[in-house]
């Protein structure tokens, strides 16, 4: 039997690999403008609603005990929730929302709605607000060629989540996730919720703790959804943007040159 000396090349072999574009002037503008809108995701409003929910050393000490009990749990099921509703709302209706600015108006009315009650309505309202953060998260994802049908770019989406809250000492972006290969199993997805479920109770405590104060009520939590809509949606501006970016330059070289803009900021 002769034995052949090579192999035959597949298929795959013969497409060859996409080498990044070297970042020119205008990518370097574009992540020195995405690293700004970055420093100003923490604006005054947002600012105002840390500073009163943290007039505690921890805004859920200003909780029921039993809220306290139950607020990961409903942070985790609002996660889950977003999650699977986010490619379904855009079908019917939901195609007619497709701006930043009708997520926020919906974001606004759903927390006026929410604080007429105190911490009771705030609590039920707690995972419609979550859910119309996220939709507008899923739509900015759209916005820079991410699939909309795609369970990765949900799990994107889940990432922006997880990336550092109002207050923080850190820049606001986990870029660990910008990159990455997400896995697509219900695992992967219960893990990553699991993970992102803490930071964003902890971000979402200070909404909580902020609409405990009687006297803004209904307007703390119009005011308090629509910072947060805004803060999320900035966010995803920037997590999306490097992506998109670092899809033709390489995302090493979009990660290091967003971290040395954010510096120069």
């Amino acid at each position: 039997m002769r034995v052949m000396e090579n192999a035959p090349t597949s298929r795959t072999d013969l497409i060859p690999a996409v080498q990044p574009v070297p970042l020119d002037d205008a990518a370097r503008q574009e992540i020195a403008l995405l690293a700004l809108r970055q420093h100003r995701a923490n604006g005054v409003l947002m600012k105002g609603i840390t500073f009163v929910g943290g007039q505690v050393e921890d805004g859920l000490k200003m909780l029921p005990a039993s809220t306290r009990n139950q607020f990961d749990a409903v942070v985790k099921r609002a996660l889950r929730q977003s999650y699977d509703l986010a490619h379904r709302s855009r079908s019917g209706v939901g195609r007619d929302i497709g701006s930043d600015g009708l997520h926020k108006l919906i974001g606004t009315l759903s927390g006026a709605l929410g604080g007429f009650g105190g911490i009771a309505t705030a609590m039920v309202e707690l995972p419609v607000a979550t859910t119309v953060i996220f939709r507008a998260v899923h739509h900015v994802a759209t916005q820079y060629g991410e699939d909309p049908e795609s369970a990765e770019t949900r799990m994107q989406c889940l990432a922006v989540f997880g990336t550092g809250g109002p207050g923080r000492d850190d820049d606001g972006i986990d870029t660990a996730f910008i990159g990455a290969r997400l896995g697509l199993s219900g695992a992967a997805v219960n893990g990553l919720i699991s993970r992102v479920a803490p930071r964003l109770a902890a971000v979402l405590s200070q909404k909580l703790a902020a609409q405990t104060v009687p006297v803004l009520g209904a307007a703390a939590g119009a005011g308090i959804n629509y910072a947060f809509v805004d803060y999320y949606v900035a966010l995803a501006h920037v997590h999306f943007g490097l992506r998109k970016l670092g899809r033709t330059y390489g995302q090493e070289s979009v990660t290091e040159a967003f971290h040395r803009a954010l510096v120069q900021t």
